[in-house]
């Protein structure tokens, strides 16, 4: 028997997290949806192409539309909890859930963005967003893009999650390795990280060249509020102090509109922000792994000869 889709995963989670208010770990949320609908060995043993077994990558889709309606979060790295919102909606939804609610929670919020917790959206029975493209009518093409777009969408968000819960020194060697994959140094050890708080807001140096003569260098933070022209300022008075003509200021949040005004009066300075950051991440495969699909496609040349 193969395993059930995402949305039947959809109440087993919420089971799951409802158990513990104060947050419950990953991997036991997967354990107990697939303890809850019955999985055999065989069916816990089946894995998606990238090897990741199928039940935990629908539980994980399941928590992800759960995430979308507002109902969960994603508390810490590897730890979900319902929402203060999910837990009244349970108190008006008891269990069993109807498939219409069911249908309700895994298709209408697709198209909702996760952002912040604040931003979450509220269900409403009544109404749902619309969707750009119906299923019944969108190509085949169609759906294959969304589907894509939907899956970017979803991991660019967990990207950006784990990069608020690793620890400062581990988001600048994060930082640099992107930076490495984008073909800045030849070799990854001319990358390197500066110890301690940095030296003048300088968290790492980037030899462009053997002899280290041209240097880029780097600011690295995990701010939670958006980035103002003051920062920027004194990046940019740092670099100075090294006579550094190049500096990459990076951040997991966004910056101001006075500080990208400043970064465009000035030259050398490059910004990145979060949204750019795990997109970047992403294309690069840095803390990712993608795999290759082929898709046929009929060759007319090769029948008109």
């Amino acid at each position: 028997m193969p395993v059930p889709t995402y949305d039947n995963f959809i109440e087993p989670v919420l089971r799951v997290l409802q158990q513990s208010p104060t947050g419950v770990a990953a991997k036991e949320v997967y354990e107990g949806a697939a303890n809850l609908l019955h999985l055999d060995d065989s069916q816990r043993n089946e894995l998606i192409p990238s090897g990741q077994p199928v039940y935990k990558n629908r539980a994980g889709w399941a928590h992800d539309r759960l995430k979308r309606a507002g109902l969960s979060q994603s508390l810490s790295r590897g730890k979900w909890c319902l929402t203060e919102a999910g837990f009244n909606w349970l108190k008006q939804h008891p269990f069993p859930l109807s498939k219409a609610q069911v249908d309700h929670l895994a298709f209408d919020f697709i198209n909702v963005r996760l952002t912040t917790p604040t931003d979450a959206v509220m269900l409403d029975d009544d109404g749902a967003p619309d969707s750009a493209i119906s299923l019944q009518t969108s190509s085949p093409d169609d759906r294959l893009a969304e589907a894509l777009a939907e899956i970017r969408s979803a991991v660019a968000t967990e990207l950006l999650e784990n990069l608020l819960q690793v620890s400062p020194n581990r988001f600048e060697v994060i930082v640099l390795d992107v930076l490495h994959k984008l073909g800045y140094g030849g070799h990854r050890d001319d990358l390197q990280r500066v110890g301690g708080t940095g030296d003048g807001g300088i968290d790492g140096i980037i030899s462009l060249d053997k002899l280290g003569l041209e240097k880029v260098y780097v600011q690295a933070k995990r701010w939670q509020g958006t980035v103002g022209r003051p920062e920027l300022q004194a990046f940019y008075g740092a670099l100075a102090g090294q006579k550094a003509k190049r500096g990459i200021f990076i951040t997991t949040s966004g910056f101001t509109a006075h500080a990208v005004e400043f970064s465009r009066s000035v030259e050398g300075l490059v910004l990145i922000d979060g949204n750019r950051l795990v997109n970047l991440m992403m294309d690069n495969e840095v803390g990712v792994t993608s795999q290759q699909i082929k898709l046929p496609k009929i060759d007319m040349d090769y029948f008109e000869q």
